[in-house]
């Protein structure tokens, strides 16, 4: 059921009937009918969705983005314009694709994907992760992991707030973290 409040610019072309309340789509973007979009989400114009994906609440996915199916996108997820992904590492031209052949990507709440950056598929982007710009991520990236370059590296971490986190695991912000088993935890008070 297409939630309340939703927006759905005239070009555009929506067949799934799980969208929801407050969501906006802009121009020229197609969504297959068995997508599922979360509350409160913008799909800036001349995007694609296809069957098997899950998007959570409040997502941004900006111009020029494809989601694949098998594609899992948490909560309050930030995608840059013209980010890439990818579901097959072994693509041909054939019509015919074998079931449960093609790969599951998540991204998990918080994450930011910069603009022209490229996921490929089968991995795992941690909770507040940040894949900079033109990035090409090949792995798992930990949750508040900073990946930069081709192939991507994961150089340090950055806060909630997506600033970057100090050598003494605080934020500029008043946040502060520490590293248990190679993972950043932020330390509630």
């Amino acid at each position: 059921m297409v939630g309340l409040n939703v927006f759905i610019h005239e070009s555009s072309i929506v067949d799934s009937d799980s969208v929801g309340a407050g969501t906006r789509i802009w121009e020229f973007s197609h969504i297959l009918a068995g997508a599922v979009i979360g509350k409160s989400c913008n799909i800036c114009a001349h995007c694609f969705i296809e069957n098997n994906v899950i998007i959570g609440d409040r997502v941004t996915i900006k111009n020029g983005v494809s989601i694949w199916d098998g594609i899992r996108i948490d909560n309050d997820v930030f995608i840059g314009p013209n980010a890439t992904f990818t579901n097959d590492l072994f693509p041909r031209s054939e019509f015919k694709k074998e079931p449960g052949k093609l790969l599951s990507t998540e991204l998990k709440e918080g994450c930011t994907i910069g603009a022209n950056a490229t996921v490929i598929g089968g991995i795992s982007l941690g909770r507040y992760c940040f894949v900079a710009a033109a990035a090409v991520v090949t792995k798992d990236v930990p949750d508040f992991g900073l990946v930069v370059g081709n192939p991507g590296k994961v150089i340090g971490f950055v806060c909630k707030c997506a600033k970057r986190i100090k050598e003494d695991k605080t934020c500029e912000c008043g946040r502060s973290y520490k590293l248990s088993d190679g993972i950043l935890v932020q330390i509630v008070e």
